[in-house]
């Protein structure tokens, strides 16, 4: 008896509005014959604190997709491990974890003596919890997909950036990265920009006196009189990225915009960039921020008609190669 190849997407707490978001896009991108909703599922908490989460629907035999970032606290990444366990006990046929963003991904190797290497203990739950696929986006290092022993896709906020960056219509347009780390990615930006102008790259160098607190930065390249627009994949603490915005004014530029693809924007993040020279900052909504949704100058673009894309090509058995600029 052949079964029925279906799709089940489930949303763990953390991620519940970025699912809806998802679900509604593959309601457009799906065969016609195929409508999903968002599966429900609920999490039974105990008197001390312990939880479980359960499927309400069937899962026997679907190919199912379970959205959850594992932001902190750790909760959600312990969250995301038992649902994917739950799916596995319950006879899903296979299971995706879609991580829109990846926690722990910063320790990716030892910096210093005795540290833990938290993204390959993470790639090691998720593999022991039963996840068959991996779904991630602007992962803090590229090698990180090799701490996986399942097919990791590595989406990239370019697909949404780009357009953004060329809506504004900038006159002198350089790209800029915040530390020499982003370099790579300054210049994947700059080259796809330079198909239609002139577009160079400003590298910041900087320097740590500890974790989260930068010393000095050193802006290298054409500043003066540029619209700058800085690009990274996070906004932790805004540290780096407000001091690299304020020299970069200081330097001569006539603007500097941000974009970055988690904002994770801690502590006092917020009033930092409202406080820099920063004109506008945009992060994608990878981390939930409903309290941003009318800020003046952080703006939240979704990324989650990417991950609808990714998805139904997944499902569907088709090349995901075309949705990756860089």
């Amino acid at each position: 008896m052949q079964h029925e190849h279906r799709m089940e997407v489930f949303a763990c707490t953390a991620s519940k509005g970025f699912a809806a978001k998802i679900v509604e896009h593959l309601n457009r991108t799906l065969p016609e014959a195929e409508s999903i909703h968002l599966g429900e599922s609920e999490v039974t908490m105990f008197s001390d604190g312990e939880f479980q989460p359960s499927f309400v629907d069937s899962v026997r035999g679907a190919t199912v997709f379970v959205v959850q970032s594992t932001i902190p606290p750790a909760d959600n990444l312990m969250e995301l491990l038992l649902t994917i366990d739950a799916a596995k006990r319950a006879s899903a046929d296979t299971v995706t974890a879609v991580i829109p963003y990846f926690g722990w991904a910063r320790q990716d190797r030892k910096d210093k003596p005795r540290v833990s290497i938290g993204a390959k203990l993470v790639a090691n739950l998720l593999g022991a919890a039963g996840a068959d696929r991996v779904m991630t986006c602007d992962l803090h290092a590229d090698q990180i997909q090799g701490f996986f022993d399942v097919p990791v896709d590595h989406l990239y906020a370019s697909k949404v950036f780009l357009q953004t960056i060329s809506s504004l219509k900038l006159r002198n347009l350089s790209i800029a990265a915040p530390d020499m780390g982003g370099a790579k990615r300054a210049n994947a930006y700059a080259r796809e920009l330079s198909k239609s102008r002139d577009c160079p790259v400003v590298i910041c160098h900087k320097t740590r006196e500890r974790a989260n607190v930068v010393s000095k930065i050193v802006a290298i390249g054409e500043v003066k009189d540029r619209d700058i627009v800085i690009v990274d994949d996070m906004i932790d603490t805004a540290g780096t990225l407000c001091k690299a915005a304020d020299v970069l004014k200081g330097m001569g530029a006539r603007s500097v915009r941000a974009c970055a693809t988690h904002g994770m924007l801690s502590g006092e993040a917020v009033d930092r960039i409202h406080a820099s020279a920063l004109e506008e900052v945009f992060i994608t909504d990878t981390i939930p921020h409903p309290e941003l949704e009318h800020d003046p100058k952080i703006k939240i673009v979704s990324i989650a008609e990417v991950f609808a894309k990714v998805m139904t090509k997944v499902y569907c058995y088709e090349s995901v190669s075309t949705e990756f600029i860089f």
